[in-house]
């Protein structure tokens, strides 16, 4: 997975509010940022979680605090594992962002759903990128999900 994951990581405490963390996300453009503590992940926290947390719940952005509102202890993989297995979790769970952690569940990168599909754009340029709407594939794009 090494070739497809973003190293560059935002990382926040669980004591940060999350009026902090949505400034963060938007300034650098990213769907999610790493929630650490001791140097390991201990949550996430989305745009999603946005949505269903914070918003719907009508909670103060900036007097609520991550610890309160973050996906905590999030499935992750290891940056030696193969695509296919984060292609799987975003599918089959939904996930727009899978974090990469060593043993120690030390951060090392993240994978997001526009960084394997513009994998996948690179390997099958002419079947990904001229598909038109509505077109099916005749034959199955063979990937090797190394």
């Amino acid at each position: 997975m090494r070739e497809v994951m973003k190293t560059t990581l935002y990382s926040v405490d669980p004591s940060t509010t999350v009026g902090e963390a949505i400034s963060l996300m938007a300034r650098n453009r990213i769907g999610s940022a790493l929630i650490m503590e001791g140097g390991r992940l201990i949550g996430i926290f989305t745009e999603r979680d946005v949505m269903t947390r914070v918003v719907r719940r009508q909670l103060d952005p900036e007097r609520t605090r991550l610890a309160d509102v973050m996906t905590p202890d999030p499935e992750v993989l290891a940056p030696q594992d193969r695509i296919c297995y984060a292609i799987n979790r975003m599918h089959s769970a939904g996930y727009r962002s899978v974090p990469l952690v060593d043993a120690d569940r030390r951060p090392m990168g993240i994978v997001t759903v526009i960084d394997v599909v513009k994998w996948l754009a690179e390997i099958f340029p002419e079947a990904v990128l001229n598909l038109r709407p509505g077109d099916r594939i005749k034959r199955p794009l063979q990937i090797d999900a190394g």
